[in-house]
């Protein structure tokens, strides 16, 4: 089977979709990817991809076409120029790849205009296109402030409805997205829940001795992008309640938008309870993983935020350790149901800091909680699960059978 997928961030840019694909191609899948030049979270593209550089590749089995885009550096007008010039150029580029594949995939974080090569591949070539949903369009405009009675948000009402009702079907990352298409856009048949899995680091190197330095520490972990949206200043805003402990630590690893703000908080705060470790690549993560105690999730109290589950809880869970978050919605439907640590508000920090302190004053809980983290994870997220069921799936598509019966 062949399969296209269109996507504009792809390795070395660490995403989970990148295993997804990779994984695939082990499988006997040929697989192509059209993407743009890495620059997330830097900013920059790196010099080897520089000057047509690299514009084709294969790596571990997958064949990569990569157009050019402007790198999305640190200001909103270049991150606007960095998804604009993605959605013209892979759309223009979908025009002069073979037309050989079986399927069509697009991943669609933000904005929903990544894609766009998608539909216009289904139009010419009439195989199936699927979206793979990460973000929900318009409403994710509201996190930048854009109302929906302003118009951009009602022109991108249009253009989203009309690219998600071009899909044959849609996967959603989170269960709370159901709703959202339902009710917005009225869609409802084509709608498969499909979440992510953790990549196999955690899956699997969880139970790897690691040397710790701050093994006298109660260790809490916050990984991934370090954004607007995260809402790390919430985590600051706790270490500060909590700076008097001594035996407390916060470590915060990753690089993002926010990342410069926030070392500034804490040194404007003295903060000496808090590490800034910085970006790491993946195969670099199961030494933070490992010294951790219990994993920390932050998101900004909005409505639409909400309603995704960030990829780090699966790896939080899989690595079999207590989840403390600061988040509203999914995210915290998940953790009470998989009891597997403990939730308060988006933002509230104070409640952060007395959750925190619960865990360390109660440690008999952190196994118990890791231990239910790792038997949800197994049970509703595992990676076999997702590609027993995303094989199946293909196969009912491609011979136009009901792919709910997967």
């Amino acid at each position: 089977m062949k399969i296209l997928f269109i996507t504009q961030h792809f390795y070395p840019e660490q995403f989970r979709i990148n295993d997804i694909f990779f994984e695939l191609a082990k499988r006997g899948y040929d697989i192509t990817v059209l993407t743009g030049l890495p620059n997330y979270p830097s900013g920059k593209i790196p010099k080897e991809y520089k000057f047509f550089r690299n514009r084709r590749q294969i790596i571990k089995g997958v064949k990569i076409i990569r157009v050019p885009l402007i790198s999305r550096g640190k200001s909103l007008v270049r991150l606007a120029l960095n998804y604009i010039s993605f959605a013209v150029n892979s759309t223009i580029g979908t025009l002069f790849i073979k037309k050989d594949f079986d399927i069509i995939i697009g991943h669609q974080t933000s904005p929903i205009t990544q894609v766009l090569g998608g539909v216009l591949l289904k139009k010419i070539t009439k195989k199936p296109f699927i979206i793979y949903c990460f973000d929900l369009w318009p409403a994710s405009l509201e996190t930048a402030k854009i109302e929906p009675d302003n118009f951009i948000y009602k022109l991108f009402s249009k253009i989203s409805k009309w690219i998600y009702k071009q899909a044959d079907y849609i996967f959603m990352s989170s269960f709370s997205f159901e709703k959202y298409f339902k009710e917005y856009h009225n869609i409802d048949n084509n709608l498969i829940y499909f979440p992510v899995y953790a990549e196999t680091i955690f899956e699997k190197n969880r139970k790897e001795k690691i040397e710790n330095p701050y093994n006298n520490k109660f260790n809490l972990l916050f990984a991934g992008n370090i954004g607007k949206m995260q809402s790390v200043e919430t985590i600051i805003k706790a270490a500060d309640l909590l700076k008097n402990n001594n035996d407390i630590l916060f470590h915060i690893v990753g690089d993002g938008s926010e990342k410069d703000n926030m070392v500034n908080l804490a040194k404007l705060k003295k903060l000496k309870n808090v590490i800034f470790h910085g970006y790491h690549k993946i195969e670099k993560m199961n030494y933070f993983y490992s010294i951790a105690d219990t994993f920390l999730v932050t998101l900004k109290n909005n409505k639409i935020i909400s309603y995704t589950l960030p990829g780090k809880v699966q790896s939080y869970m899989a690595y079999g350790k207590p989840i403390i978050g600061a988040i509203n919605g999914e995210t915290s439907e998940i953790i009470n149901k998989a009891n597997c640590g403990m939730c308060g508000p988006a933002e509230d920090y104070e409640e952060l800091s007395k959750n925190i302190l619960k865990l360390y004053q109660n440690k008999n809980l952190i196994k118990e909680y890791g231990d239910n983290a790792r038997k949800f994870y197994e049970n509703n997220f595992s990676r076999e699960q997702f590609f027993k069921r995303l094989e199946c799936m293909l196969e009912k598509i491609i011979n136009k059978k009901d792919i709910k019966e997967c």
